[in-house]
């Protein structure tokens, strides 16, 4: 028999928690986790310098992003923080300075998985993601070196490419340049 819920949770609750924990609230629920381990975020990091001069600054690239680390993103009563979080700028053509979190759903984002978060990215993030139409999601995985592009597909998710190692590969929405894996997997 399932224990039923005291109360839904709220963003008082984030609030309230250790600044040592990110919090999000999904379906009413409230999830807390560690800041990224040593790998998570060199493959983080990695993949944010990777795509930061072509498109967000337009050197070697086509420009016309918003990309950001660890965005607070509050969708419809869901308060998330992706690994980072993109916007074309034709949608969101400057950044909003008069709330301290995203009210517009990002265009794209990359969750860097982790044993702790793996099967909140994958469920019940995956699925607000889709109902805010979130076009593209990708899943980082350092620890067994995959990158897994999905694409919005009517209400659901399509896998667009799943790649490993030290492949090179255009991954949309970012096919205008070649990503080399084997840079995120650098320690």
């Amino acid at each position: 028999m399932a224990v039923p819920r005291l109360r839904q949770a709220r963003y008082e609750d984030i609030l309230a928690l250790p600044d040592n924990l990110v919090g999000e609230l999904v379906g009413g629920d409230l999830f807390a986790s560690p800041r990224p381990a040593p790998r998570h975020s060199a493959a983080l990091s990695a993949l944010g310098e990777e795509l930061g001069p072509p498109f967000k600054r337009g050197r070697g690239g086509p420009g016309g992003w918003l990309l950001l680390d660890e965005p607070e993103i509050h969708l419809s009563g869901d308060v998330l923080v992706p690994d980072i979080g993109g916007w074309r700028r034709e949608r969101m053509p400057e950044m909003p300075v008069d709330l301290p979190y995203f009210i517009l759903s990002p265009d794209w984002v990359a969750e860097v998985l982790s044993p702790s978060t793996a099967a909140l990215d994958r469920g019940r993030k995956l699925g607000v993601y889709a109902r805010e139409g979130v076009s593209h999601v990708w899943f980082v995985d350092p620890i067994v070196q995959t990158l897994e592009v999905l694409r919005l597909d009517g209400s659901s998710y399509r896998v667009a490419m799943v790649a490993t190692g030290d492949a090179r590969v255009r991954a949309e929405p970012f096919d205008a340049i070649e990503l080399d894996l084997a840079i995120l997997w650098q320690r």
